[in-house]
């Protein structure tokens, strides 16, 4: 009863060790191929990989079971992953837009409370990545290939005020000074 016991807890300790990255299945799909014999199933698998604190990827696998290709999709996400800037880790820096092929997406920032208001696979990007605020569109093409690459497009855009001060060689205080003194001018006008 006690090495029962004993091998509980070392499971569980694999189980915490897997489960530094938040991984998310987006579409599975059966595909085909004619041989002379027949058909030969496949399973390939779209896979969204993410730490929660603004490093994401995605991955696609193929394999004759589901459980190889979701495995091969999570390796692939992995070498991919890049990291995006985050405002107060909860949401981005500024409306964006991205598109691959037709797909076509639109980011918009949230304030504090709004949670992510977003379709399927877009979803699984933004949770993965740990954006808890935010208000996305896909207009187009709904294949959630193109719109995870769509959503990776919009992403790869998105510049932080740190960023931009370091690009003009200014203080982020200036970047940031500059849309409040902005909207201090219209609200004259």
């Amino acid at each position: 009863m006690v090495q029962h016991e004993q091998k509980e807890s070392n499971f569980e300790g694999k189980d915490r060790e897997g489960s530094e990255f938040i991984e998310k299945l987006v579409a599975v799909n059966r595909v085909s191929k004619t041989v002379k014999g027949g058909r030969r199933f496949g399973i390939a698998s779209l896979m969204v990989v993410g730490d929660g604190k603004g490093k994401v990827g995605f991955g696609k696998g193929k394999a004759k079971e589901v459980a190889d290709s979701k495995t091969k999709a999570t390796q692939d996400a992995k070498k991919r992953m890049v990291r995006i800037p985050l405002r107060e880790g909860r949401t981005i820096h500024h409306d964006v837009k991205g598109r691959y092929g037709s797909g076509r997406v639109i980011l918009r920032s949230a304030p504090p409370g709004t949670g992510i208001i977003a379709g399927g696979p877009m979803r699984a990007v933004f949770e993965a990545l740990g954006i808890q605020d935010v208000v996305a569109k896909s207009v187009g093409n709904s294949n959630p290939y193109n719109m995870v690459r769509a959503t990776f497009d919009a992403l790869s855009k998105i510049q932080s005020p740190r960023m931009v001060a370091a690009r003009r060689s200014k203080k982020i205080s200036d970047i940031v000074g500059n849309r409040a003194e902005g909207a201090e001018k219209k609200d004259e006008q």
